[in-house]
This record gives C-alpha cells, sequence and structure tokens, in this order.
C-alpha cells in the first residue's frame, strides 16, 4: 500500500474490505466511511430524514448516537432500555411512535443484541426505518443474519477501543443497491459511484466523509486475526455466564435464541447492591478493580445526564424555539438506564482474549468480594460520609 502511491479512497484494499466486511456481517453491500458518528449520520440522510422528523434511540448509548440525530436537524426521542440486556426496549419504542416519527435507532450495546424480531415487526407496522448501530457488536448474528443486515441500513465503528481497529473508522451495510447508491455519493462530496449503473442518479449536496487506503490495509490485517477472536471471546463469554448463574447478586446480560453468534465490546456484570447488604455499586467497582489489578468502568451515563450530550451549547441546533425545546435531553425520564450506569461494571473485551483458566480470577474475586462483605461495608463509609 505505501509503496502504491494510492493513499486515499476507493483503492483495491478499501473494496476488498467492503466486501469481505459486507460478507462477515452477511450484507449486500458496505461503505467505508471516516468513523462511526459520521456512518450513523449518513445513513439518516440516505433515508432522507430531517427537519421536522422524529428519530427513536435509546437513551443508554454513546452520544453520537443522539448527536447524528440532531445533526440532520430532525429530533431524537430518547425511549428507556430493557434491564436484561440494556438494548432499546421495543414496547418503549412502540410507545414513542408519532405522526412525526421516521426512524428508529437500535444498538447493540456492551455485549447484548436488541430484540430485532420485535423492533422489525414495530417497524413494519408503523413504516418506520430502521438503523442498526452495531458499534458493539461486529460479528454478531441474529438467527443465522449479520447485525447490520437486519434493518435497511447498519452502521460500525473501527475507532482504537472496538474489537475491530484501524485507530479511526467507520463502515455502513445495506442489502438496498439505491441506498448503496446513495451512501457512496454522501460520503464522497455528492459524486456518481463509477461503476453505478443507476440511470435515476442526481448530484446530491454532500461532503467529504471519506475513509482511506491505510485504514483499509489495517483493517484488513485485523480481518485475518478477527475469526479467531471472536470464537475465544465467546467462549469466555459461556465460561463467564455459567460461573456466574448461580452467584448472589450477580446478574448477567440475558442472551436470546436468536443469538447464534455473539461479539462484543465489553462484558457487562449486573450487580444487585441489596445482595451486597447496601454497599454503593462504584464502591463494588473499585473493589472488584483492585481485586483484579484492572481499572474497570461503570457504563455510559444515560443521555439525558450526559455531560457529553450538549446540543444547547451550538448556535447551528437553535433553529426554533420548539425544536430547541424537542432536542434538549433532560426532559426524557430514563429510570432503568439510570440504574444501569450504576449497578453495571464493563469487563473489556480484550481480557476476554486471555484463557479461560486466568478468566477463573473473575469469579473468585467475586466469591471474595462477598466473603469479605463486612470489611468492604466498613471500608466504603469514609468515602459515603
Amino acid at each position: 500500500m505505501l509503496a502504491s502511491g494510492q493513499w486515499a479512497f476507493d483503492g483495491p484494499l478499501e473494496q476488498e474490505f467492503e466486501t469481505r466486511f459486507a460478507e462477515l456481517q452477511t450484507a449486500r453491500f458496505g461503505l467505508c466511511v471516516a468513523n462511526g458518528t459520521v456512518a450513523i449520520q449518513l445513513a439518516l440522510e440516505a433515508l432522507d430524514v430531517g427537519f421536522g422528523d422524529e428519530v427513536v434511540v435509546p437513551g443508554f448509548t454513546w452520544q453520537a448516537t443522539v448527536a447524528a440525530v440532531i445533526d440532520v436537524n430532525a429530533t431524537p426521542v430518547l425511549v428507556d432500555v430493557e434491564p436484561e440486556t440494556y438494548c432499546i426496549d421495543p414496547e418503549a419504542v412502540e410507545a414513542a411512535v408519532t405522526d412525526r416519527t421516521r426512524a428508529v435507532i437500535v444498538v447493540h450495546l456492551y455485549d447484548g443484541i436488541t430484540d430485532m424480531d420485535r423492533i422489525l415487526e414495530i417497524a413494519s407496522r408503523h413504516n418506520l426505518a430502521v438503523i442498526e448501530d452495531c458499534a458493539h457488536s461486529h460479528g454478531s448474528r441474529w438467527n443465522g443474519r449479520g447485525v447490520g443486515s437486519l434493518g435497511d441500513l447498519g452502521t460500525f465503528s473501527f475507532q482504537s477501543s472496538k474489537s475491530l481497529t484501524a485507530g479511526e473508522g467507520g463502515f455502513v451495510t445495506t442489502n438496498s443497491e439505491a441506498l448503496r447508491e446513495q451512501m457512496y455519493s454522501l460520503r464522497n462530496c455528492g459524486r456518481r459511484r463509477p461503476q453505478s449503473l443507476d440511470s435515476q442518479w442526481r448530484p446530491i449536496q454532500s461532503g467529504n466523509y471519506r475513509s482511506t487506503e491505510w485504514q483499509a490495509a489495517v483493517l484488513l490485517a485485523q480481518l485475518e486475526a478477527f475469526p479467531e477472536q471472536l470464537a475465544a471471546r465467546e467462549r469466555n463469554v459461556r465460561y463467564l455466564d455459567g460461573a456466574l448463574a448461580e452467584m448472589p447478586g450477580i446478574r448477567t446480560t440475558l442472551r436470546r435464541p436468536q443469538v447464534i453468534t455473539q461479539g462484543l465490546y465489553g462484558y457487562i456484570i449486573r450487580y444487585d447492591e441489596v445482595e451486597f447488604g447496601g454497599l454503593p455499586g462504584a464502591a463494588f467497582r473499585e473493589a472488584l478493580s483492585a481485586e483484579l489489578g484492572l481499572g474497570l468502568l461503570a457504563p455510559y451515563e444515560p443521555l439525558n445526564a450526559s455531560p457529553l450530550l450538549q446540543p444547547l451549547t451550538k448556535r447551528r441546533h437553535h433553529l426554533s424555539d420548539d425544536y430547541v425545546r424537542r432536542i434538549d435531553p433532560a426532559r426524557y425520564s430514563l429510570p432503568v438506564a439510570q440504574r444501569a450506569w450504576t449497578e453495571a461494571t464493563v469487563l473489556p473485551h480484550e481480557l476476554l482474549l486471555l484463557p479461560s483458566s486466568d478468566l477463573e480470577l473473575v469469579p473468585a474475586a467475586l466469591m471474595r468480594l462477598r466473603d469479605h462483605l463486612p470489611a468492604l461495608l466498613d471500608w466504603q463509609k469514609p468515602s459515603a460520609a
């Protein structure tokens, strides 16, 4: 790649990666873009979602999922998530649908997969487009189909913390030839795809959201190791699910039978404060981090209180007083997401590449916390005061 002199976009390595990654996710078409946030924005633009439209979005996800909706001048409608998966609650989606609703964005979050059967049924009944945010879920399959191929469009991130990475980068999948042509134009300054046979194509306004041959070269190398890594993570997820199944006060993510293959960004440990004598979730996380020698993190802060989702700070979003009111995330109540933020601990996906014998440290550490609970409760009192 370095010697070829073709460092920009539409090179042979990028085209090879687009084909191979789309095949991995069982989608007809795939397209590299600059990053995962851009992928969602362009997916919305390809669906002609804009001002006056509402998009239903989970209130428990990375802020970019909602920011992309605001960046196309649409209104994100935040709804709560399922307590067993932390993915968008289909019942909450249906309750949020109005005559302005154009689309729903589902997020396959951490080690959870959205109930796509239910979402697709709701979307069909209400004539809604479905975008799958798969930034956490490379390689996952629902009933044998790759995530990102189930809705109208799927989006992925290759940012440095993801399980398949080039430092930065993004991807969009679709089974629609028309959306593929639209996506190409949107990511490439409004130009027509050189190989396009679409006689109805017309120039459109857009900008440069392209990826590069450098990123494609790194991703192709990463892709060689990815199947083995995916299998290792799956083995270790099954091990941890089994080892923690009967542990008092500890729950793991619900895995529906439709989840045939499980990619993930992090392994969620759900903690019951009552079962641990009232030990606060932050203290539990700190103690478990000390036992494992890792700096374990909480999941994302709910978007109705996220310090990173601040749409009212940008003048460009002040389209009208009504619009400013509608995009204010503080107007939503997200009790399940709020509870998830305090009760969950995230084990990083890199940890799941260790041999299962090393992962025995996780249940052992949790048992030590339970065995020494009185000491833990005494230890956390000064910090609580």
